[in-house]
């Protein structure tokens, strides 16, 4: 390995283990900003649940993070090609959140951000800002230790990236391909700022809507499959029909699909002739079967 790569490692190393000093959690990145260290369960024939870490080995990307200055050197030991580190989002004690002002897609990000923060009334306060060789930067801020905060790409505005749970971020002294990351003057020795609460409204993802459960086919219900049980020949389809349509008029169609079904059956239909009787009373209700 060249001179050069081995100083970038040694370098990597040591404001990797200067990061874990600060609480942060770090892997060792290779120069295209990957994790150095490839999965032990590449070569696995047939994959199972991803592993976390729980196998035991290095290679699992943002799971190996670590803040012990022990472990930090093992993985840099196993990984003596490593020219960067990662700092792991999301973890205590900071529950970091990484907001990346890319460059690469032709937008003007800080603007972008400055237009977010006049919209939503947040300033962005003062914090960590790393530079990136390509011109961007990344602002460090934290999240309340409840919050989740995903990562996305370009979702809160064209251009603006977030590193959250499950992400990290390019250490600042890390060395790739395209050049060395850095702290941005005056910026190196401050502690990650909290996110604004009006800006980690907008980078949690939105609630699900609720759906009501569907209500208990009860009384109504049984007095309508026994509507069908009862019917004769000649009349079996027609007591079907108008039965799975009060069903699903009442919203207990689904609920009710399978019992007039088993009743239609019990009668005399087969099950084809049941289940497509159900589903033209579904289409002509307006639901779908």
């Amino acid at each position: 390995m060249a001179t050069t790569d081995r100083q970038a490692t040694t370098l990597a190393l040591a404001h990797a283990l200067s990061a874990a000093e600060r609480g942060l959690a770090v892997i060792p990145l290779s120069r295209t900003k990957l994790p150095a260290l490839r999965s032990p369960h590449r070569d696995d024939p047939a994959p199972g649940h991803p592993c976390h870490g729980a196998c035991g080995r290095f290679g699992h990307g943002v799971y190996d993070a670590s803040s012990d200055p022990v472990r930090i050197r093992e993985l840099f030991a196993a990984a003596p090609w490593a020219t960067g580190y990662g700092i792991a989002c999301g973890l205590p004690p900071y529950h970091l959140i990484g907001v990346d002002l890319d460059t690469k897609s032709g937008t003007d990000s800080s603007a972008a951000l400055r237009e977010l923060a006049l919209r939503h009334l947040f300033t962005i306060p003062e914090t960590v800002v790393v530079l990136t060789p390509s011109g961007g930067r990344h602002l460090w801020l934290t999240g309340p230790p409840d919050t989740v905060v995903p990562n996305s790409a370009g979702r809160l505005a064209p251009g603006i990236d977030i590193r959250g749970a499950g992400g990290y971020l390019v250490g600042p002294g890390s060395r790739t391909g395209h050049g060395v990351y850095t702290a941005a003057p005056g910026t190196a020795h401050l502690p990650p700022a909290a996110c604004p609460p009006s800006l980690l409204r907008l980078l949690l993802p939105p609630p699900r809507p609720h759906r009501p459960a569907p209500p208990a086919p009860g009384d109504h219900g049984r007095g309508l499959v026994h509507f069908v049980l009862t019917a004769h020949e000649g009349q079996r389809n027609t007591r079907l029909f108008w039965a799975a349509c009060r069903a699903y008029e009442n919203g207990i169609g689904p609920a009710l699909a399978d019992p007039l079904a088993e009743a239609a059956l019990h009668t005399g239909l087969t099950e084809q002739e049941a289940r497509a009787t159900i589903a033209s009373a579904a289409r002509m209700t307006g639901h779908q079967p």
